[in-house]
């Protein structure tokens, strides 16, 4: 009965069209009632205490890093230096776009500031090129969703935060898995691409690609010094996240010269706007896992997910098809804080490492930003790109199964997760 009034008031809350943020309050509520324990004070202080957490200072920090790269230079020189160094493949531009979003994916950790860099600059030279344009488009947005995947990432912020997991960990353990997304989106492009008859430009030559090389050097540099910072616990994750955010300003500010003074305070304020879209929600789940905790609901789902407890693999399966199915419906950061309090305790009754689960419930939710009909990437690129929605639901089809390809090789061989993540953690 509890887990009918935590989904029906959730999702009908959702159905009449409730922000994510009210219909967890809502939910909330409604359980605190069919516990017959309502108390407004209890709502106030989960609602503040959500939002008072270390950790998640790292969010806006991130956040503002991101956005600082695209306005101040630092996106655009790194797709410079991919487009000098495979540029004259065949299907190069589409190479340059995977490789791109790698690097960029380790400079911001957001699925949508890096989609966006990326359609701006990519996309028209993609059409222009001779590409068909909703496969550009859908390559585009599925290299996007990397972002989220490769350190630093909002999303194992916001997960580490809800599950109490090292956020560090998370970090370190997510980098072969994006490789691996990157090298999936590779063979999905050059199966898309192969018939296409292009001319390809010629190679830059060994100056060319050392100059842009050379330009992009203070950009390059913001990833070694994040993760060398963490291995060698220089730094915690909130405070890479501020190291991040300054080193972008000084190298956009003063060394590429390209965010002028009177563009800084509208960067902060477009920061500040999404962060604290960000920081409700988060706060707004609070209240909500709590009451999950309360309700003993993680008991009720391992009492129904009982018949596959003794195979981790077949769990993990389930899991995984589960969250594919919330992340058609619902956006990513929502997705991680309604399942997190729910799942995790599944997890650790199955036996099964809760940073390697960790990882690949993250990769799933970065899927779920490019499936229809919610697909907030989707939107993005459509929307920057200035393709149809339709094109961009075409074309990312090819990619976003790559990638569910990928998913499934980590489900089934978990030590491509695991011995990677124990490397990079030393």
């Amino acid at each position: 009965m509890t887990i009918l009034v935590f989904l029906g008031s959730l999702l009908g809350a959702m159905a009449i069209g409730m922000p994510i943020a009210y219909a967890l309050l809502l939910c909330g509520v409604a359980l605190m009632v069919q516990l017959d324990m309502f108390d407004a004070q209890i709502i106030a202080q989960n609602l503040i205490n959500g939002a008072d957490s270390f950790p998640l200072m790292a969010v806006p920090f991130f956040m503002l890093a991101g956005e600082i790269m695209n306005t101040g230079g630092l996106s655009k020189r790194i797709v410079h230096l991919a487009l000098t160094m495979v540029g004259h493949i065949k299907g190069g531009l589409g190479y340059v776009a995977i490789l791109a979003a790698v690097v960029l994916a380790s400079l911001s950790g957001s699925a949508v500031a890096d989609a966006a860099a990326l359609s701006a600059l990519l996309v028209p030279m993609m059409v222009k090129a001779g590409h068909n344009r909703a496969s550009s488009a859908g390559l585009i947005a599925s290299a996007g969703i990397i972002g989220p995947i490769i350190p630093p990432s909002i999303g194992f912020i916001v997960f580490g935060v809800a599950s109490g997991l090292s956020i560090s960990k998370l970090f370190l353990a997510g980098i072969f898995p994006g490789v691996l997304i990157g090298m999936g989106l590779c063979a999905a492009w050059w199966w898309v691409s192969r018939k296409e008859d292009l001319e390809t430009p010629p190679r830059k030559s060994p100056k060319e690609v050392f100059q842009a090389f050379v330009d992009g050097i203070w950009a390059l540099m913001l990833p070694g010094i994040i993760i060398f910072g963490l291995k060698l616990g220089v730094f915690t994750p909130t405070e890479a996240g501020v190291v991040a955010a300054v080193y972008s300003l000084f190298v956009a500010t003063f060394i590429y010269r390209e965010l002028k003074p009177s563009a800084i305070y509208a960067v902060f304020v477009t920061a500040a706007k999404t962060t604290a879209v960000v920081m409700f929600l988060v706060a707004a789940s609070l209240v909500s896992a709590w009451l999950i905790t309360v309700a003993d609901l993680p008991g009720q789902v391992v009492e129904l997910l009982a018949p596959f407890m003794g195979n981790q693999t077949l769990l993990m399966l389930m899991i995984m098809l589960l969250v594919v199915v919330v992340g058609t419906a619902m956006d990513m950061t929502p997705t991680i804080l309604i399942l997190t309090p729910v799942l995790m305790p599944v997890v650790k009754e199955a036996g099964i490492d809760p940073i390697y689960f960790g990882v690949l419930f993250i990769i799933n939710n970065a899927i779920g930003l490019i499936t229809p009909p919610v697909g907030t990437v989707l939107n993005v690129v459509a929307g920057v790109s200035k393709v149809s929605m339709d094109d961009v639901m075409k074309g990312v089809w090819p990619f976003m199964l790559a990638e569910l390809i990928v998913l499934g090789l980590l489900v089934l061989f978990p030590a491509l997760v695991i011995v990677p993540a124990r490397w990079f953690g030393g």
